[in-house]
């Protein structure tokens, strides 16, 4: 059975390049979110086995976002994406939980092994 992943990003088109990633590589993608909140209930909806969270969005962070889906499972898998030079914000994601962080532009190998990794 396919891994199920939900993306989140406000930018629509990295969505759409993250989407297209996973989808040619046998991943399910059950669900999109533009904004933490969005997250945090899209989750709860669809229960994906990974999450890929970008960082900075409008409504609720994706940090704020990342703690709130791990109060809603401590188990939750979540890699933060970010661009480059934000550092702290990578550190914070990752003592919240984050398994780890994918440094926009995406890369596809990239994307993928950190995806294989966490699900691992």
């Amino acid at each position: 059975m396919a891994n199920k992943i939900l993306i989140v990003d406000d930018a629509a088109f990295m969505r759409m390049m993250i989407k297209d990633i996973l989808s040619k590589n046998g991943f399910e993608i059950v669900g999109e979110a533009a904004d933490g909140a969005q997250a945090v209930e899209k989750y709860r909806e669809t229960h994906p086995d990974l999450v890929t969270m970008d960082i900075t969005m409008p409504e609720m962070d994706g940090i704020t976002a990342l703690k709130e889906i791990k109060k809603v499972n401590p188990q939750a898998k979540v890699i933060m994406c970010s661009a480059m030079g934000q550092q702290a914000m990578v550190i914070d994601a990752i003592q919240a939980g984050a398994k780890d962080f994918i440094v926009k532009p995406f890369q596809a190998d990239r994307v993928l092994e950190a995806i294989n990794k966490a699900l691992s």
